[in-house]
């Protein structure tokens, strides 16, 4: 089963950046994710929320 959050270790390891940041970054982003209504865990972030931020996806474009 894959993971559904990530821990700063997890962070700091696909950033490749110290703990500190790691655990800044997951601050941040469980702070945006509570605006918008969602609960969040200390210390962990959801994965998916996570490669949405810092992963960038072009948008499909419809040509034609």
């Amino acid at each position: 089963m894959e993971k559904q959050f990530l821990t700063a270790k997890d962070v700091q390891k696909i950033l490749n950046v110290k703990q500190a940041k790691s655990y800044q970054i997951i601050r941040e982003l469980n702070h945006e994710m509570k605006k918008k209504g969602y609960m969040v865990i200390q210390g962990r972030v959801n994965k998916q929320f996570f490669e949405d931020r810092y992963f960038y996806k072009p948008n499909e474009s419809k040509t034609g």
